[in-house]
């Protein structure tokens, strides 16, 4: 019998749960090895942030065994090769896999929260992450990472003069409030603001970057146009509180990204500030702001509800104190951990099953 030959066979048996198609298909076996009773090989995820690892490393497990006996010892190295939405020549920046917009209908829903703790936790996952901060008027990255006095470097290449982002927590970001003195009020007509949104897409040292998360200024406005039409967006996340006015709003920031001169797809929904346990009552569920407000969205839209995040005081003191709740274990860090892995494997589905993106073409009459 060889060995290898029917180790691909069982590992043929073994479905991706997600990509609806087998390991071997998919390239995700690579290295195999037999030495003697040793069996080695690769098992390459399409994130490191996969939420099924332990589940699809189990069924190869099961069926290799099952196949050649269980005299074996089986060496499987879970690793992971991030897929890309798009093409470098189709308007890609070089390097960047992913360019995620994370964005919200209003104002005050936690977005900016949301953005933060969702880079450090997809991160801690083993990703490499980069975030710019596209809040022009309102930027709060640099709080939120404790870099308020920090500035980018510039590097000139090709005679041009490039940004290197600053780093934080594992993820690297650049926001205009590094760039501006702290207490300036940054006073910008519309076009100027998509400029400064611009330069951090083409004029940063952005580097290798599986995800590129742009927290974007809540609404609809030229930000989010300039956007779509600089980058090709792999998709949108949509942050909202379960209360019917942010639910309003929100059903408008799906229905910009799905319109047919945009076409961006939205990857899922996050309901913050879901509810609020008391501390000294951790199995007691008060909400707040209505109850189930974004899973009621997300049925009715059919897009997924990529994480329901609890209203924590924690939250709020690490945002002010600059270290990301993400970072800190425990049950907050648990719920940001989910949500960066439900994303990841959103991000993965959507680069197998549609086309490269492009950038956006708007035409004005």
């Amino acid at each position: 019998m060889q060995i290898d030959k029917s180790i691909y066979e069982a590992l043929r048996r073994v479905e991706d749960p997600d990509l609806k198609k087998d390991l071997v298909t998919l390239n995700m076996i690579r290295k195999l090895e037999v030495d003697g009773k040793k069996v080695s090989f690769d098992l390459v995820l399409t994130t490191p942030a996969c939420p099924l690892k332990e589940l699809i490393k189990n069924n190869c497990i099961k069926e290799i065994e099952s196949e050649i006996g269980k005299d074996y010892e089986l060496d499987i190295n879970v690793t992971s090769e991030v897929t890309s939405s798009f093409h470098v020549n189709k308007g890609g920046i070089p390097g960047i896999k992913n360019i995620i917009a994370i964005a919200s209908g209003k104002g005050g829903v936690g977005k900016s929260t949301v953005s933060s703790n969702l880079a450090v936790a997809l991160a801690k996952e083993g990703a490499a992450v980069g975030l710019i901060d596209a809040d022009i008027f309102g930027p709060s990255m640099p709080t939120m990472f404790g870099i308020e006095d920090k500035r980018p470097g510039i590097v000139k290449e090709d005679n041009k003069n490039m940004l290197i982002p600053l780093s934080s927590h594992g993820v690297r970001l650049i926001s205009i409030g590094n760039l501006t003195p702290p207490d300036s009020a940054v006073v910008w007509r519309g076009p100027m603001a998509s400029s400064a949104l611009r330069q951090f897409f083409n004029d940063c040292k952005w580097g290798p970057l599986d995800y590129l998360l742009v927290d974007l200024p809540p609404g609809t406005s030229d930000i989010h146009l300039t956007m779509v039409q600089t980058v090709p967006v792999t998709g949108a996340v949509i942050v909202t509180t379960p209360q019917k006015v942010a639910l309003a709003d929100a059903t408008k920031a799906i229905h910009m990204f799905q319109q047919d001169k945009i076409n961006v797809p939205v990857l899922g929904l996050v309901e913050n500030m879901a509810y609020f346990s008391p501390p000294e009552l951790p199995e007691n569920k008060y909400f707040i702001f209505g109850q189930d407000g974004g899973i009621s969205l997300a049925n009715e839209k059919d897009i997924p509800l990529l994480g329901q995040i609890p209203i924590r005081e924690e939250v709020r003191i690490k945002g002010d104190e600059g270290t990301p709740s993400a970072l800190s274990g425990g049950e907050i860090s648990d719920e940001f951990r989910a949500l960066a892995r439900n994303l990841a494997q959103q991000v993965a589905m959507r680069n197998a099953n549609h086309e490269a993106t492009e950038t956006v073409e708007i035409t004005r009459r």
